[in-house]
């Protein structure tokens, strides 16, 4: 019981301070994701047995070029002078990187430093970014708290089917607890949410949030199982202990690191 109670708690804070900073301003959104940023190069690198400070510095760096725009409000013409000085600083530092590792790691010692960049700082850099594309490339608070809203549905519901109604594995593999039958109650309910938010949040179209729900429920997935395949190659069962009785910050994000790169390519699209 006592467990169950911190568990809740801590859910139920981490939820109130995400919302909180997301509707509060977007210097506070920008902020939240470059800490938990942070805290998920430290745990993915912990969890691949990367040693080197240069995925932070490349991180941060890769950042700060990205969305300076958003802070600053500057001609959205220079974005791809910013996105050339970060691809630049990205390439530059990752091998600059290689002279400090051991000369039989230094291509084990690169590829891990990319896939760090790939999987956690690219994806970061992304999510910070949907607010910001619609028609005025202002920011727009319930573009991404729709976005959460749609990953906790299909997250919850996932949950609540698989382990009620699942039968069929759907990679047992690697996620022996993820079920085919999940995988469907969870998209279904995110789809009749997409609806309701559409109700809520006209910023964009019912067609709009139905095809944002269509690639949570997809990727989403995917993102999970990926963390659970690095997990299960590390031998952990969370990538930290940071939120008492969810594990880390990598496996509350799992599902909207890997669904958000889609997600911005789709509103780029449609803008």
């Amino acid at each position: 019981m006592r467990k169950l109670f911190k568990r809740a708690l801590s859910g139920i804070i981490f939820v109130s301070v995400l919302i909180f900073c997301i509707l509060f301003s977007k210097i506070s959104f920008i902020s939240l994701f470059f800490v938990l940023m942070i805290f998920c190069l430290y745990e993915f690198k912990k969890m691949i047995g990367l040693k080197s400070i240069f995925p932070y510095i490349i991180g941060i760096l890769v950042f700060i070029f990205g969305n300076i725009l958003n802070v600053e409000d500057l001609p959205s013409i220079m974005i791809f002078e910013y996105v050339g000085v970060a691809l630049f600083l990205t390439i530059f530092m990752s091998f600059a990187s290689i002279l400090f590792a051991k000369k039989e790691e230094v291509i084990s010692h690169l590829g891990k430093i990319f896939l760090t960049i790939i999987y956690i700082v690219v994806p970061f850099t992304l999510i910070v970014q949907i607010p910001f594309l619609n028609a005025t490339f202002n920011y727009v608070n319930s573009t991404i708290l729709g976005v959460f809203i749609l990953i906790w549905t299909n997250d919850t519901f996932a949950f609540l089917v698989g382990k009620n109604f699942g039968k069929h594995k759907l990679l047992e593999r690697i996620s022996p607890n993820k079920t085919i039958e999940g995988f469907i109650g969870g998209m279904v309910a995110t789809f009749l949410a997409s609806f309701v938010i559409a109700n809520q949040f006209t910023t964009h179209s019912i067609t709009q949030w139905v095809v944002i729900a269509g690639i949570v429920s997809i990727f989403g997935v995917l993102g999970d199982l990926i963390e659970s395949m690095f997990k299960r190659q590390a031998g952990v069962k969370d990538s930290s202990n940071f939120i008492p009785g969810h594990g880390g910050f990598l496996d509350r994000f799992d599902s909207v690191i890997f669904a958000a790169p889609f997600i911005f390519i789709y509103l780029q699209i449609i803008q």
